[in-house]
């Protein structure tokens, strides 16, 4: 039996250094697992992958994946203050080990999400 390998090998050796950045720029602006396979060239399952590995070795905290939903402050303050809106317009986010996050409302997501990894990480 004769087999023929036709094109180039597609085996590439990434680096740690090199994974982390990939797992880590899901989510930044609004990017998907499989946008961002797209554009590294990469499956879904791989960066999945990666992610677990790299939390095994330490590399990547638990919470990076934590996902963000949009969500109406209107509605969501006119249901918890009532009458009594916060003119602040601050926002407290209590994050793991009794960290807590205090921002005004009009950050941006992609700021928000690099503000949450860097105090998650330290």
């Amino acid at each position: 039996m004769r087999v023929e390998i036709l094109g180039q090998e597609r085996r590439r050796r990434w680096r740690d250094e090199q994974k982390l950045e990939i797992v880590m720029s899901v989510g930044i602006d609004g990017a998907t697992v499989t946008e961002v396979a797209l554009r590294h060239d990469v499956t879904r399952q791989q960066i999945y992958s990666w992610r677990s590995e790299l939390k095994k070795q330490g590399l990547l905290s638990s919470s990076a994946n934590a996902v963000f939903v949009p969500v109406d402050m209107n509605a969501v303050q006119a249901e918890v203050c009532g009458d009594r809106q916060d003119p602040s317009g601050m926002i407290e986010l209590r994050l793991n080990f009794g960290r807590s996050l205090r921002f005004d409302s009009a950050v941006d997501g992609a700021t928000l999400t690099r503000l949450i990894r860097a105090v998650e990480a330290a």
